[in-house]
């Protein structure tokens, strides 16, 4: 407590302090911690001479986040079957609407503190899986728990509409090529800097065929692209035969 009052009132970061404090809901004990959590790789003020940055932190958020989902919906949905439960969390947890849980809940208000390039809808899902692990290193299981239920699950996600929405559309490809018999392979054509960070570039080949190209600065949801055009592209060539 005291240490949070400090930090609010009297620390050199106070600024900061309260915008966490009006954007996350609570006020940090451990600042450098937070501070962690939202500093991209590609920071390049003087506030990180080190090069710290949140990819450990987004690790640890990662694994917390997608095991409090999953025990959540264990006890939301307590007699939906197994591929239910994981097709549901992994609607949950893409990062598709990370990134957009992370928009609505204005992290890229913290981001701007630090980060001089554009801001992009990955680097607000990183950072809020980063601050779910920051959470979990300061306050423990089962508050991060209680965190991603009231503020993240419940403040942020409508359940329902989840339930009927498959916009998965990797997997959506995977199924009608496993149906058809044909195979799949995602090919990394290349990887390079725009605005000091990465991009992806991914390809789709169907029985060695190329389907489909795309692009993003995330490579799962480069993948994703592709997997919609290549879904599309199959689709019109099946309709036409």
């Amino acid at each position: 407590m005291i240490r949070r009052v400090y930090n609010y009132y009297f620390s050199e970061d106070k600024e900061l302090v309260h915008k966490m404090r009006s954007t996350l809901g609570f006020i940090p004990s451990n600042v450098k911690l937070y501070k962690t959590a939202f500093s991209h790789k590609s920071l390049n003020k003087g506030d990180n001479p080190h090069g710290i940055n949140n990819e450990r932190l987004e690790y640890l958020g990662d694994a917390i986040l997608s095991t409090v989902v999953a025990e959540y919906l264990f006890g939301k949905y307590p007699i939906k079957k197994e591929g239910f439960l994981t097709k549901m969390r992994s609607k949950i947890v893409r990062r598709q609407t990370l990134n957009k849980v992370a928009e609505e809940m204005g992290l890229d208000i913290l981001l701007s503190h630090f980060i001089d390039t554009r801001i992009s809808s990955s680097m607000k899902g990183n950072a809020l899986e980063a601050l779910i692990g920051a959470i979990y290193v300061e306050k423990g299981y089962n508050r991060t728990r209680t965190y991603i239920i009231r503020n993240i699950i419940i403040k942020h996600l409508d359940m329902n509409a989840l339930e009927t929405v498959d916009d998965n559309h990797k997997s959506q490809l995977l199924e009608h090529c496993q149906k058809i018999g044909s195979t799949v392979e995602f090919r990394l054509l290349q990887r390079y800097k725009v605005d000091k960070r990465d991009k992806f570039k991914i390809a789709i080949c169907v029985d060695g065929d190329q389907q489909a190209v795309a692009e993003d600065f995330n490579k799962k949801a480069a993948e994703q692209k592709a997997a919609k055009i290549a879904i599309n592209n199959i689709l019109k060539q099946a309709a036409t035969a």
